[in-house]
C-alpha cells in the first residue's frame, strides 16, 4: 500500500515506512526532528523542472506530462520503491508543499500505481 502524506503532518506508526521523495530538504525542520526512513531527492523532478513549475496549477498537465518523462528515466528507483513496498507492506511518501493535488507525489504515486 502507497500512501502520501505532508512531511510536517505528525507521524503516526500507520505509516510505515516513511519515504522522503522531494529534492529539497523541507523548510523549517531539522534532520534530527525529521521522522523519515529514507531521502530519496533522487525521484524528485529535476532542478529546471521544479523551478519551471513553480507549482503553479495552469501548468500541471505540462509538469505531469514532463516529469513522467523523467521518471521513464529512473525505472532502478521506481523498481527500488516497488521493492520496499513489497517489503515493508506500507510505504509513505513525504512531500512538503502545500497543495495537496498539485505536486511531485500525485504523479510519482501514478507511475507506482500503473496509472495514466
Amino acid at each position: 500500500m502507497i500512501k502520501t502524506k505532508r512531511i510536517y503532518e505528525t507521524p503516526s506508526p500507520s505509516d510505515g515506512f516513511r519515504i522522503l521523495v522531494d529534492g529539497l530538504w523541507p523548510r523549517g525542520i531539522r534532520k534530527e526532528q525529521m521522522v523519515v526512513d529514507l531521502w530519496l531527492k533522487e525521484v524528485s523532478p529535476s532542478p529546471a523542472l521544479r523551478k519551471w513549475f513553480s507549482h503553479d496549477p495552469a501548468k500541471w498537465a505540462t509538469f505531469k506530462s514532463r516529469y513522467r518523462k523523467e521518471l521513464a528515466g529512473k525505472s532502478d528507483i521506481i523498481s527500488e520503491i516497488r521493492r520496499l513496498e513489497k517489503e515493508k507492506k506500507v510505504l509513505t511518501l513525504l512531500y512538503s508543499t502545500k497543495d495537496e493535488d498539485h505536486n511531485n507525489v500525485v504523479v510519482l504515486t501514478e507511475v507506482l500505481k500503473g496509472r495514466r
